[in-house]
């Protein structure tokens, strides 16, 4: 270990800590809006109470909802406490940094102006969230949270002031839980990219399905903010297939090392080992199934 390659590793840390610490800004900014002004009697009067119409409407919350994959860990911890359906709020999670405008737009521009690629990333991301969502209904009865504990907010006793004191106090406390997961999962990613070869990677995804797995290991180490991550890919066009670009795009923006590290601090560890599971095998089922 030289130092050449501790101050790269410094370099790769640093830019990734600027490029989340915003999103984590707003999202515990956001938990801390909910906590004090959303109570869990709107919760119930605003989720449907389908299963099915409870995850299509989730969906349609993160298309609106401009967050990354870290930014929207803890808004989706507090909505789970706060009531909302296992299923609909990983629905939320999973959606909101792939399909809002933003990435959809940032895709189309880094492959060339090209719908094509934008309707596959929106259209298999879409499919997967819909069977995470059908299969996590099933498996888990209970919300998974660490902490299970819910604080409930007297809302008719606080004044105005008293609200906004308790919001910044919620967001405050969200951001020191979340961010030293964040800071784990930032070093570890780069640690990672420093000292792994990506050149071994890519002497290993010359095959169909080697390339698929080997693009998706790839987007989980680089750790990259779901807003950039398309001008990455778009790099390797001329080494990788269309499908292995998708399963790059979709799976790096449901999972990475760092969003990983703030999962287990929120999630029990069997939980989170399923969802990434369940993502990874649908990810690359449905691009080998629905992309050349």
């Amino acid at each position: 270990m030289n130092v050449q390659a501790l101050l790269q590793m410094n370099t790769i840390f640093i830019s990734i800590l600027i490029e989340s610490l915003p999103f984590i800004l707003l999202g515990v900014l956001i938990s801390g809006i909910i906590q004090i002004f959303v109570s869990e009697e709107m919760i119930a009067k605003i989720i449907p109470k389908n299963p099915i119409l409870s995850v299509l409407s989730s969906i349609g919350a993160g298309v609106f909802f401009l967050a990354c994959e870290c930014g929207i860990v803890p808004i989706t911890r507090r909505l789970i406490a706060k009531g909302v359906p296992l299923s609909a709020a990983i629905a939320f999670m999973l959606s909101a940094p792939i399909l809002n405008p933003i990435v959809l737009f940032s895709t189309y521009i880094a492959f060339g102006n090209s719908w094509s690629m934008v309707f596959y990333r929106g259209g298999i991301a879409f499919a997967v969230v819909l069977i995470i969502a059908f299969i996590l209904s099933f498996q888990f009865k209970t919300n998974q949270l660490k902490q299970e504990h819910i604080e409930h907010i007297h809302h008719h006793k606080l004044t105005f002031n008293d609200k906004i004191t308790g919001m910044f106090k919620h967001s405050i406390e969200e951001f020191f839980s979340v961010g030293k997961y964040l800071i784990i999962g930032a070093l570890l990613a780069a640690a990672i990219q420093t000292f792994l070869k990506t050149s071994l990677l890519l002497e290993i995804g010359q095959g169909k399905l080697s390339g698929n797995a080997v693009m998706m290991a790839l987007s989980y180490v680089m750790s990259l903010c779901s807003q950039a991550d398309a001008f990455v890919a778009s790099s390797f066009r001329s080494t990788f297939s269309p499908s292995s670009l998708v399963a790059f795009l979709v799976f790096g923006a449901m999972f990475d090392i760092k969003n990983t590290i703030m999962l287990l601090g929120t999630f029990k560890t069997k939980f989170v080992l399923c969802l990434m599971a369940y993502i990874f095998i649908s990810v690359l089922g449905l691009t080998l199934l629905f992309i050349s």
